[in-house]
């Protein structure tokens, strides 16, 4: 185990001590924000002139209990170092989210998903009990039995209720490799129709499925990647997508695939799933010249945060006479029988591949009708949903309305009873808004922990930008 990620409680105790101090410095009436480095949302903020809330001491591992399969873990910790201590130990958190400087406490307050959430759920749900700075300064510890209101209300507000301090997760036993399946379906009906038995079944055609994600490429070539836990000692090399080679390429071209489990769990991060192509890192000759400590989605979105700031592609565009492009980042929720709708919609109106699927259920740990609902984030327990997710830029041309695009997929998303993730920008009105997520229950939770309103809403942050 990596020496730095281990904390310990006294490390802890301080840390949570300068962040309560920053709290208190923030004059009242301006905006609260963490200080962070690194940001995994996609949606712009309003500027603040206010210092943020002190983080520094709160991004590693308090304690890990092996016998027990818990983790007492700061809400800055992120998943690269919370993985880093675990997997010594032969275990790893419940879901692990694709992407390594994805926060714990992000995780939760903000949904995370991968491919063991068709059985183990979202992130939050394998939360034992957090603690929670709120907007009365104060540090609450919360769990299903204790402050159940705010442990229920907390996934999916974004910072509205609070920041979490601490969490104790449960963790899952997970061997050294992961053997991979990549299988062809031409047909949407097939593959949702393979979705729905999987994630019940938890096999497919007589094989264990651990882990399971998809990838569409066009309207007759998707696949879905099914993962088995393996002990057994390798016979053949594992896949290396850290050098020169590019992982989601390898689904095309590869039946079967070996990796250590670390580098399955990071196998998205490296090249931001595709989205690496738009900085040329995919090219055979600028790959090997970019060093690889910096292929990594952090340093990629450094650099859109710098083409944002100073419109560095868009003034490339205008140079060239190229049409306006709108950038489409999102990942979306609908039920696994109208997957194929929405892909043959998505496909007409947009038209932007590759696509990721990742199947998602309520967790039930207590076996059937055992999982509980979120009012943030309210899915139906028993009901398989998969996660679309796609990243980039589509042409929208001169003069076009603010968000077209994105506008456009919310509103098929809603026809078709689904959700979207927050990460990123939304337009929803209001009403829309306090009907999908939950914000009478939010608000309700507001008025017990954050009486001076310190914290924006939760559709002040996701919508007004704030």
């Amino acid at each position: 185990m990596r020496s730095d990620v281990l904390v310990g409680a006294t490390a802890h105790e301080a840390g949570v001590r300068r962040l309560r101090e920053s709290f208190a410095a923030v004059p009242a009436g301006e905006p609260v924000r963490l200080a962070k480095r690194t940001s995994n949302l996609f949606r712009p903020r309003g500027r603040v002139t206010t210092p943020g809330l002190d983080v520094s001491g709160l991004d590693g591992v308090i304690a890990i209990d092996p016998t027990a399969r818990t983790a007492d873990v700061q809400g800055m910790c992120t998943y690269e170092r919370l993985v880093a201590a675990t997997l010594p130990y032969g275990l790893m958190p419940l879901v692990v989210p694709q992407l390594r400087t994805i926060t714990l406490g992000g995780a939760v307050t903000g949904l995370g998903i991968e491919s063991t959430s068709f059985r183990n759920g979202l992130p939050h749900e394998s939360v034992l009990e957090m603690d929670v700075l709120v907007g009365s300064g104060e540090v609450v510890t919360t769990s299903p039995t204790q402050e159940p209101d705010l442990f229920a209300a907390f996934p999916n507000s974004y910072g509205s209720l609070g920041y979490a301090t601490r969490l104790r997760i449960e963790l899952e036993p997970v061997p050294g490799h992961v053997a991979l399946r990549h299988v062809r379906f031409t047909d949407r009906t097939a593959l949702a129709e393979a979705i729905a038995a999987i994630s019940l079944d938890r096999s497919y055609d007589g094989g264990r499925v651990d882990a399971v994600d998809g990838t569409v490429f066009a309207p007759d070539e998707a696949y879905l990647t099914l993962a088995t836990w393996t002990d057994e000692p390798p016979a053949t090399p594992t896949s290396d997508y850290a050098g020169q080679q590019i992982y989601y390429r390898s689904i095309r071209e590869r039946r079967d695939d070996l990796l250590a489990t670390e580098d399955y769990l990071w196998r998205w991060d490296t090249d931001w799933f595709w989205c690496s192509g738009a900085f040329g890192v995919q090219h055979p000759v600028v790959r090997r010249l970019w060093p690889r400590r910096w292929r990594r989605s952090d340093v990629y979105h450094r650099l859109v945060g710098w083409d944002r700031r100073f419109g560095i592609v868009d003034r490339i565009d205008r140079a060239r006479d190229r049409p306006a492009r709108e950038r489409v980042v999102q990942d979306i929720e609908v039920t696994v029988e109208r997957l194929p709708a929405f892909l043959d919609w998505f496909d007409e109106h947009v038209g932007m591949t590759p696509v990721w699927l990742c199947p998602l259920r309520l967790r039930e740990p207590d076996g059937p009708g055992s999982g509980r609902t979120w009012p943030a984030y309210p899915l139906e327990p028993g009901q398989t949903y998969v996660n679309v997710g796609f990243w980039g830029t589509v042409p929208v041309g001169a003069g076009a309305a603010d968000g077209v695009v994105n506008r456009a997929i919310e509103e098929q998303v809603h026809a078709l009873g689904g959700h979207k993730s927050l990460y990123s920008e939304a337009f929803y009105d209001p009403d829309t808004f306090a009907a999908l997520y939950g914000t009478a229950a939010l608000d309700a939770v507001r008025a017990t922990y954050d009486p001076d309103e310190r914290f924006s809403t939760l559709y002040e942050k996701a919508v007004r930008r704030r």
